[in-house]
């Protein structure tokens, strides 16, 4: 961050969350730190501006240095798959889950005839109005996403798509299951995408800088697509990703070339974290 960046940041107004909501600005901290390299992997410059309006202390997102790949990483193979979907369905609803302060409906700019909708709890949303205010098509709708009454301001006659970054593990398996079935229930047809990790990847959660530093507790682990599958006979998965298997590594530090060559080879590290597309 730059010295007049410090300064904007100073007097902007101050962050100081705990829990799963604290780790939004640990993505918002990578994606700026992504979109300042030389060979920016997201380009979210929007994000970079956004970190320079508030006042935090970086080093308590527990980002190590490199880190911001894997955020810049995730963002960018997600909003791949927003990208297809709304190729297809040129008029469409967009339920973004636990957005945090993710600028996706930017970066993504749907069409005219897309209603998008940035869900998450109250003080996030009060925060993201401070910084982003309001943009034409989309709404924020201040509430958790395990409250079925949300529902009830999204329209439900358009093919709908379910975006859920970083959020499907911070919620107890009853929970997550409970959410996904009443999505499919409530829209006639659309896609759930998102990230998961498996139990072994709860089980290391420790190991996650981010989520330690946050005092965050990680919950729900996912082995297999089936797994998903169970929760509605409506649901079929069409994807399930490796991470280390989704992005181009070879730009890369040497570091994060070895990482990934070891999750490409070893099952357990393969399927410890993936990506999700499930169709209704």
């Amino acid at each position: 961050m730059t010295d007049s960046a410090r300064s904007t940041a100073a007097d902007g107004p101050r962050v100081e969350l705990r829990g799963a909501e604290a780790t939004m600005l640990a993505t918002l901290y990578g994606r700026a730190l992504d979109a300042r390299s030389p060979d920016p992997i997201l380009g979210d410059m929007l994000s970079a501006e956004t970190l320079d309006k508030i006042n935090f202390d970086p080093t308590r997102t527990g980002l190590r240095p490199g880190d911001h790949y894997s955020v810049a990483m995730r963002a960018e193979f997600l909003d791949g798959w927003t990208r297809e979907f709304l190729a297809r369905h040129r008029t469409a609803t967009v339920l973004h889950l636990g957005c945090g302060l993710d600028t996706r409906v930017w970066r993504v700019n749907p069409g005219p005839g897309v209603s998008w909708y940035d869900i998450d709890l109250p003080d996030v949303i009060e925060l993201r109005r401070t910084l982003f205010g309001d943009r034409a098509g989309s709404t924020m709708i201040a509430s958790s996403v395990t409250d079925p009454a949300w529902l009830a301001e999204v329209p439900r006659d358009r093919p709908t798509l379910v975006v859920a970054e970083g959020l499907v593990y911070y919620l107890t398996e009853t929970d997550g299951r409970a959410l996904l079935r009443r999505l499919v229930e409530t829209f006639s047809s659309g896609q759930l995408i998102f990230d998961g990790f498996s139990q072994l990847g709860i089980r290391m959660q420790r190991l996650n800088g981010a989520v330690h530093k946050a005092q965050a507790t990680l919950h729900w682990g996912i082995d297999w697509p089936t797994e998903l599958e169970t929760i509605h006979w409506r649901l079929r998965c069409t994807d399930a990703v490796g991470v280390f298997a989704a992005s181009d590594f070879s730009v890369l530090s040497a570091r994060y070339r070895v990482l990934a060559t070891l999750g490409k080879n070893l099952p357990a590290l393969a399927n410890m974290a993936r990506y999700y597309r499930l169709e209704f």
